[in-house]
């Protein structure tokens, strides 16, 4: 589908800026039930801290090929080498806390799956009573930069050793994920998001 920017979206959303508007369009708040894929998102979102969003969006599919596609089942394993191999690589964010973090969170999915049998998408859903919280904002500045349950599962998180995983980063984290519905309501996307609920 061509790029239409007149359509009503998001206040956040620069118009004119495609790759922003299709991330909107087509991914920003649905509903994620993947384990592999939430964890995915989560390592993204911690990758943003103190840069914009659009930064990652543009460096993600380096980011994704650099680190394997942000399995956790191989990033959990990746040696020296691997960290010095992503240092030198220009196309990813190169910050050695934020790359030491990804393959700590990884090790750390791997042991709440196969320890604790412990689904990560079940666990993360289970925050929000397994199903999205619909919101009803009609203007950007009534949409909350952290929540009730952003909290508690920012909490939960670092007592469990992430990194990166402060209540901003977790509250943006599930409202891409689609735990939390923060569409404004005049957006186009937001009935097609509450209706992809489970």
């Amino acid at each position: 589908m061509a790029h239409n920017p007149d359509i009503p979206r998001c206040q956040w959303v620069p118009p004119k800026d495609e790759l922003y508007c299709h991330y909107h369009d087509t991914e920003w708040g649905v509903p994620n039930y993947d384990s592999k894929s939430l964890f995915n998102k989560l390592i993204l979102d911690g990758m943003q801290a103190g840069l914009s969003w659009i930064t990652i969006l543009r460096k993600r599919p380096e980011i994704l090929k650099a680190f394997d596609g942000l399995d956790p089942d191989i990033v959990a394993y990746y040696t020296d080498k691997d960290r010095e191999r992503l240092l030198g690589n220009p196309g990813i964010i190169r910050s050695k806390l934020k790359i030491n973090a990804a393959i700590s969170n990884a090790q750390i999915f791997i042991k709440m799956r196969d320890e604790e049998d412990l689904d990560f998408s079940e666990y993360c859903w289970g925050f929000v009573g397994g199903k999205p919280v619909q919101n009803t904002w009609i203007d950007n500045s009534q949409v909350p930069a952290r929540s009730e349950e952003g909290d508690a599962l920012a909490k939960d998180l670092k007592k469990r050793g992430f990194k990166f995983t402060g209540p901003v980063i977790v509250y943006a984290f599930m409202q891409a994920v689609g735990m939390i519905n923060d569409h404004l309501v005049d957006c186009h996307v937001y009935d097609s998001v509450k209706r992809a609920a489970k």
